[in-house]
């Protein structure tokens, strides 16, 4: 009889015992697949920070480099303007004198004119100018190569008297190539014997 006791406190001991380890195996095994869940989370929740960081980071770039471009075109506008500013300036100041036939002469009209030439460059040091020799229609192309570029010339020798840096102007003879009056006149002939002063 005792025996029978002893043995069945014996089967009811390892009984106990299976059922706790079995509850130990699955407690560990919770936690494991909660860890693990856990840490796929934290990895998906990062990976999509990453992300986001990233696009943001791509729109910043994005957005310099349209800034960027912006900027260019902006101080492209701006020196165009100044440009214009500038040759209208000239303009109105007077950019060409002329001459009679034949002639490299400059008349007193003239000189008023390259008076005035020669304040606006002392007032803009930047600038650099050429001037452009012409003629009329009559004579050779060699001769009138030659009397274009005394005219312009004259006009830039007038101008370094008045104080221009002579490393600021270069002149050039264009003969009677390039008209701006058409026709065999006086009138389109006075109009084509000039020296023109031109931004460079």
């Amino acid at each position: 009889m005792l025996q029978r006791l002893i043995a069945l406190a014996a089967v009811a001991f390892f009984v106990a015992a299976c059922e706790t380890a079995s509850q130990t195996t699955t407690d560990s095994a919770g936690e494991s697949s909660s860890s693990t869940a856990s840490t796929s989370a934290s990895t998906t929740s990062s990976s999509g920070s990453s992300g986001s960081s990233s696009g943001s980071s791509g729109s910043s770039s994005g957005s310099s480099g349209s800034s960027s471009s912006s900027s260019s075109s902006s101080s492209s506008s701006s020196a165009a303007d100044a440009a214009t500013s500038a040759e209208d300036a000239l303009a109105k100041i007077g950019n060409t004198v002329y001459f009679g036939y034949d002639s490299s002469a400059l008349s007193d009209d003239a000189q008023a004119t390259l008076m005035r030439q020669a304040g606006f460059l002392r007032g803009n040091p930047s600038l650099t100018v050429t001037i452009e020799g012409h003629c009329d229609e009559r004579g050779t192309r060699e001769y009138n190569l030659a009397l274009g570029e005394r005219r312009a010339t004259a006009a830039r020798d007038y101008l370094l008297a008045q104080g221009v840096d002579p490393a600021r102007i270069r002149v050039i003879s264009y003969g009677k190539e390039r008209p701006v009056a058409s026709g065999s006149t006086e009138q389109s002939w006075s109009k084509n014997r000039r020296a023109a002063t031109v931004l460079n």
